[in-house]
């Protein structure tokens, strides 16, 4: 069973047992529970206002503290399919990264974003970090199992001049 990571607690917020979450998804929190974890266990989470749930069953700050940074997913298959030129970043790891004559540049590892954008991990080697626009990454073919790459001249180590 696929897993797609759809969001992830934060710290407790007041003494009741709330929590921040980071959803990744504005569907996330009430239209995929219940959620569940890497080991499984389901989680249902309530709203209660902008980023902040209820997850049930969690009814103190202490229970709620030990839940930090649980990454919460959802089955592949319960997810919508996706429009037409559009995707789950979840379905590009694996895909085999190609530049458009064909260079081998591995597969996709990851797909991260750290704040300036989300970015490709290639398995290389070597190890190669391609953001993830359409200049840098001019075709996503899933069906066809390959992603088209034109790194710009920094990732591939040329010098500019």
């Amino acid at each position: 069973m696929a897993l797609v990571l759809i969001a992830e607690l934060g710290r407790p917020h007041g003494v009741r047992g709330l929590m921040r979450v980071r959803a990744f998804s504005e569907a996330a929190v009430t239209a995929y529970n219940p959620l569940v974890d890497a080991q499984g266990r389901a989680f249902v989470l309530l709203p209660r206002g902008q980023d902040v749930v209820a997850v049930e069953g969690v009814a103190d700050r202490d229970a709620a503290a030990r839940l930090t940074g649980t990454k919460l997913y959802v089955e592949r298959e319960r997810l919508p399919a996706a429009a037409e030129d559009e995707f789950y970043l979840a379905d590009l790891v694996g895909l085999r990264a190609e530049g458009a004559q064909g260079t081998a540049y591995g597969n996709v590892l990851a797909v991260e974003d750290h704040g300036g954008g989300p970015f490709l991990i290639l398995s290389g080697p070597p190890e190669r970090l391609v953001p993830f626009t359409r200049i840098a990454v001019p075709v996503v073919d899933i069906a066809g199992g390959r992603v088209v790459v034109e790194p710009p001249a920094e990732v591939l180590g040329e010098e500019q001049g």
